[in-house]
């Protein structure tokens, strides 16, 4: 059971309900337009002690989180296994990490995104068969959920093409939709999801799918923005499952001016988004300071720049 009410107050779930997307807009139980704000994790894999019960309470009470993406990196980084090439134990330590937050974003009343985050491996058929163990067990244990996103393939780089996408896609959502047959789903685009308008000129034919932008502002401007409205005037709904506020390496200056234009345009457009990433990593899109030891309850002093920057902005 989802939790509609808590402490005295309707929570984002009570007040949306279960989605669904239609007309290419993301929509909530009554057909309203919803647009959810919230955080995605870093890699799962090296930063898990963020992903608890304890610590998503204190993001959703004191910074208003509506949303939280779960990053489970498919293949090795940062000298760390992920789901396709980690150990047998491995993945079930990674399989029931990602159902406790599921668990505990029904008792919050907020949503929760399940990301195979595809990074390294650039073509999501590289792992599609471990994609296809993956969705299949936790759809079939946390199906029942009705606050889950499934994002099937997060950022499809290098030389891989809409249709080799689109073709995993055809391979993957069958599975989820098995088990969950009125899911919303998120597919991601090419270029590092940013080639949202290819898929708009041959896009999937299920219902409830969204296509994935990411966007870093000192990076992707104006031009980004564009090809987002292409797609969207194609018919194609949108969530950005991953942006940030400095450039596209995680790194590097803040751009709080384009960041502005981001996020007045999602506003406007009613486009969801998570904010990248929750971790002390030494790089700029991470929103705790490195020197930071705790793993909830942040103060000021515990935030990075981009983590005062978050903090500021939901409170808008």
């Amino acid at each position: 059971m989802i939790a509609t009410t808590r402490n005295g107050k309707t929570t984002v779930y009570g007040r949306n309900g279960k989605l669904s997307v239609k007309n290419g807009q993301l929509v909530n139980e009554k057909g309203e337009p919803c647009m959810l704000r919230g955080i995605s994790t870093h890699n799962l894999n090296t930063f898990p002690e963020y992903a608890t019960k304890e610590n998503m309470q204190f993001m959703t009470d004191n910074w208003g989180m509506e949303i939280f993406r779960l990053a489970m990196y498919t293949a090795e980084a940062d000298d760390c296994k992920g789901y396709s090439d980690g150990s047998e134990a491995h993945r079930e330590e990674l399989e029931a990490l990602i159902g406790s937050c599921i668990e505990a974003a029904a008792e919050l009343g907020i949503y929760v995104m399940v990301d195979w985050h595809i990074l390294f491996d650039a073509d999501p058929n590289t792992n599609k068969e471990w994609a296809i163990r993956f969705f299949h067990r936790i759809t079939k244990k946390y199906g029942a959920y009705g606050n889950i996103i499934y994002e099937i393939c997060n950022e499809p780089n290098l030389d891989t093409t809409w249709a080799q996408v689109k073709s995993y896609a055809e391979e993957v959502i069958p599975v989820i939709r098995t088990n969950v047959p009125d899911s919303v789903i998120v597919v991601g685009t090419p270029k590092w999801s940013q080639d949202v308008d290819l898929a708009a000129q041959d896009p999937l034919t299920y219902p409830n799918l969204l296509y994935t932008v990411h966007f870093y502002a000192a990076t992707h401007t104006q031009w980004l923005r564009d090809k987002t409205d292409a797609a969207r005037e194609a018919g194609l709904a949108v969530f950005v499952t991953e942006y940030g506020i400095c450039d596209a390496s995680g790194n590097g200056v803040i751009d709080e001016e384009e960041t502005r234009r981001w996020t007045d345009y999602m506003k406007e457009n009613r486009i969801s988004h998570c904010l990248w990433n929750l971790s002390n990593k030494a790089e700029s899109s991470a929103m705790l300071a490195p020197e930071c030891k705790k793993t909830t309850g942040f103060a000021d002093e515990d935030l990075s720049p981009c983590g005062k920057w978050f903090v500021a902005y939901m409170s808008e």
